[in-house]
């Protein structure tokens, strides 16, 4: 019996062999090898990326491999095979897997870099894309639109990959719904780092986009958890959810200026999320409710301070009877055992209300359903210090439940609405985020409300079982609290280190030699100093801004004079994508026909900065000038004279909710005989999603400005939805009007001096076109 059975062992052991003995590693060195080999791949073929530099690579892969045996596509070793130029990587068929890519130093000549489909009648199904990387593959126009991974067909998988630096139009990830074979798709957005996506200067920046609003009644379940997100700034919503029964777990949203927006998708799970924000940004964003049926539970917020869509949570009011691409109004949406530490005004119900905007407005964009059939039950809102307005009601919230929720508002008793308990609750502050309620200490937090199905609600944030023991807020047991850290090495491919190296500048010396300082800038590495040592210096040509660099007067009180003798319609300073300019104590001399500041005409890939503090700027025709599709993320002028200039500050080249900059401030300025555009900042077209961008005139001076001022405005803003200008003084500016402001946005004006120079006037509604 034993003989035989060991017969028996080693004959299937040689049928084994022989099944499998057409399987291939195949080692490719160049693309012909690669595509040679993808057309042959058979199920369990290994496909070997040799290392190096793979540039205008068009990666067309189509196979159908098994779940025991799929097709691998993988680099030799993990993030030494460098994916460069015009390159792009699209799958079709089945159980493929991509391992261990590096894009880079380039972007796709197509409307996305990874795409799960080749063709409509080529899908990919059950494929995985894992342990890659896509890093600044950004086309080289922000406003040409495409997405870095697109997703279609169904049980596709993107896992522990690090996606960073999208700077153009369109989401960095986008599930798409193209028929029958694409809902329905249990899609895996798992265990990924979505690095910094920068500001982007309008809609149309979402890290991750599920569906359309063609696609609201569409069921999806695709799984969102475990990722990590830092900086996803691009614009107001970080993740847009336009589709049903999705998941959204365990991700931690750090420092990201958006929220997690249920725009028009129903039936969501947002459990154990992670929001951390800070001090040093208004603009953090928690979770916004639009749509029915979500269960919003077990997440926790620290120092989130946006407001209205971007507000820790945004309850919103919806629209009746609305057109799909409009607002659903809310309703049977659950928000129990949650936590808000140290956010500003946590709670905002009916966010989005604009019944005075009726007149402006058509019927089909007015929301006024407010949210009905819904419960808050069981949060907690705890402040180290004073919040005037935890709770800041929109439009009504006769259709909100609130039950259980316990507010500790730094021992201040809150009695608004009469929806929070006041109590003191007993905290241990675990880190620099995280606060978790002393176990034994918070007897408040036992009286839990049970409503219907909250059974389900059966661990905390952390995975502590609330079976047994149950309490109020996100973190139920203190131990398990404890013992949570944020390990990004589970995020994004281990062989990718997401750590930024600081390096201490150096300073450098430039004479006034000619062509010394533009040498001088072509070697600093970025965030080096260079300091002007001579009295004089000439500029024949464009200083070409790459990188950042700051320029400053070796004796700041014996300023260095800069004169621009370029061409005309040249500009001094050229700056191109990622260039920061940093100008100090300087006198910049240039021509009526020049420019002192411009981007790049075409292809401003990503953002420039620019910032200018006690310096002189004159006799140019522009001093600042923008052109389409490029963007500014920040332009600081302070304690700096222009004057004697054509046009001031430009910044008016987009339409469709675009604008030209994030962040624009000047303070303690003298502006002198600046003949028209002094400061015009232009949003074009209604979105009322997009809120930006940013103008604060301070302290400044305007004087003799403005007499070639066409519309007779000063200071232009229209469209730009935040806007402070306060404690300046207007002299002698022969204008109709200093500023035309939109008093139901963001514009204010305070403590203004105006001396033959016109009025402010506040306008409460504008009309502008709407996009969509």
């Amino acid at each position: 019996m034993k003989v035989k059975l060991l017969i028996l062992g080693i004959t299937l052991l040689l049928f084994s062999c022989g099944e499998n003995s057409n399987l291939q590693n195949v080692y490719v060195r160049d693309i012909p090898e690669l595509q040679g080999a993808l057309n042959k791949a058979m199920p369990g073929d290994n496909i070997v990326m040799a290392n190096g530099v793979w540039k205008d690579v068009p990666i067309i892969f189509f196979g159908k491999g098994t779940k025991e045996q799929p097709i691998n596509l993988r680099a030799e070793t993990p993030g030494k095979v460098f994916i460069e130029g015009e390159s792009y990587l699209h799958l079709g068929g089945e159980h493929l897997i991509i391992d261990g890519l590096y894009f880079r130093n380039g972007y796709s000549p197509k409307n996305s870099i990874i795409r799960y489909m080749i063709s409509e009648d080529s899908i990919a199904f059950n494929c995985r894309v894992t342990n890659t990387v896509i890093e600044d593959f950004t086309k080289p126009n922000r406003l040409t639109n495409d997405r870095w991974v697109e997703f279609y067909g169904k049980h596709n998988q993107l896992d522990h990959s690090y996606l960073s630096g999208k700077s153009n139009d369109g989401e960095t990830v986008r599930v798409f719904f193209t028929g029958n074979e694409h809902i329905n798709n249990h899609h895996q957005i798992v265990n990924n780092y979505f690095g910094p996506r920068p500001r982007k200067g309008g809609p149309r920046a979402e890290t991750i986009r599920i569906g359309d609003s063609k696609t609201r009644v569409s069921p999806s379940f695709t799984n969102v958890s475990d990722n990590y997100f830092e900086a996803c700034n691009g614009e107001v919503e970080i993740i847009s959810d336009k589709t049903n029964f999705n998941t959204f777990k365990n991700n931690i949203f750090y420092k990201c200026e958006g929220s997690l927006v249920l725009r028009h998708g129903s039936y969501a799970t947002v459990d154990a999320n992670i929001f951390i924000g800070g001090d040093e940004s208004d603009f953090y964003g928690g979770i916004r409710i639009v749509n029915t049926g979500h269960w919003i539970t077990n997440n926790y917020f620290y120092k989130i301070k946006g407001k209205q869509f971007r507000s820790p949570l945004a309850i919103m009011n919806g629209i009746p009877m609305t057109p799909l691409n409009r607002y659903l109004q809310v309703s049977d949406v659950v928000v129990a055992y949650n936590t808000w530490i140290d956010c500003k005004s946590p709670w905002q119900i009916g966010v989005g209300q604009n019944l005075e905007s009726a007149d402006v407005l058509p019927p089909s964009e007015i929301r006024s359903a407010p949210p009905i059939r819904t419960i808050v039950a069981n949060n907690i809102i705890y402040n180290t210090k004073i919040d005037e307005t935890p709770v800041i009601n929109h439009s009504t919230m006769e259709g909100v439940l609130f039950k259980n929720n316990i507010i500790d508002n730094a021992s201040e008793d809150y009695s608004e609405y009469d929806v929070l308990q006041d109590g003191a609750i007993k905290m241990n502050k675990i880190n620099e985020w995280l606060y978790a309620p002393a176990d034994s200490e918070n007897k408040i937090m036992e009286d839990v409300y049970t409503g219907y199905d909250f059974a389900k609600i059966n661990h905390d944030i952390f995975g502590a079982s609330r079976t047994e023991k149950n309490s109020i807020g996100a973190i139920n047991q203190t131990a398990t609290a404890e013992k949570f850290k944020i390990d990004k090495k589970k995020y994004g491919p281990k062989w990718f280190s997401t750590e930024k190296i600081n390096i201490e500048p150096k300073i450098l010396t430039a004479s006034s030699a000619v062509g010394q300082l533009a040498e001088k800038i072509s070697e600093a590495a970025s965030g080096d100093i260079i300091e002007l040592s001579d009295a004089l210096y000439t500029l024949p040509s464009s200083l070409k801004i790459d990188k950042e660099i700051t320029l400053r007067s070796k004796d700041s009180k014996n300023r260095a004079e800069l004169v621009f003798t370029g061409m005309k319609d040249s500009v001094a300073f050229e700056m191109k994508p990622k260039g920061t300019i940093r100008l100090e104590s300087l006198i910049l001399k240039g021509e009526q026909s020049k420019y002192a500041f411009a981007p790049l005409k075409i292809n401003m890939a990503s953002a420039y900065n620019l910032y200018v503090e006690n310096c002189v700027i004159e006799d140019f025709g522009y001093v600042l000038r923008a052109y389409k599709g490029s963007f500014a993320d920040t332009i600081n002028f302070k304690k700096t004279i222009i004057k004697n200039c054509q046009n001031g500050i430009e910044l008016a080249a987009e339409d469709k909710g675009d604008y030209n900059a994030e962040m624009v401030s000047v303070d303690h300025c003298i502006f002198e005989n600046v003949q028209s555009n002094i400061i015009n900042f232009y949003r074009g077209g209604y979105d009322e999603s997009t809120i930006g961008g940013f103008l604060s005139v301070t302290n400044s001076t305007f004087t003799d400005s403005g007499k070639n001022e066409k519309n007779d405005i000063l200071i232009k803003t229209r469209g730009i939805i935040n806007v402070t200008i306060k404690n300046n003084t207007f002299k002698n500016n022969p204008v109709e009007l200093v500023a035309l402001l939109w008093g139901e946005k963001n514009n204010h004006h305070l403590n203004n001096t105006l001396t033959n120079s016109g009025k402010i006037k506040v306008e409460e509604q504008q009309k502008l076109k709407i996009l969509y």
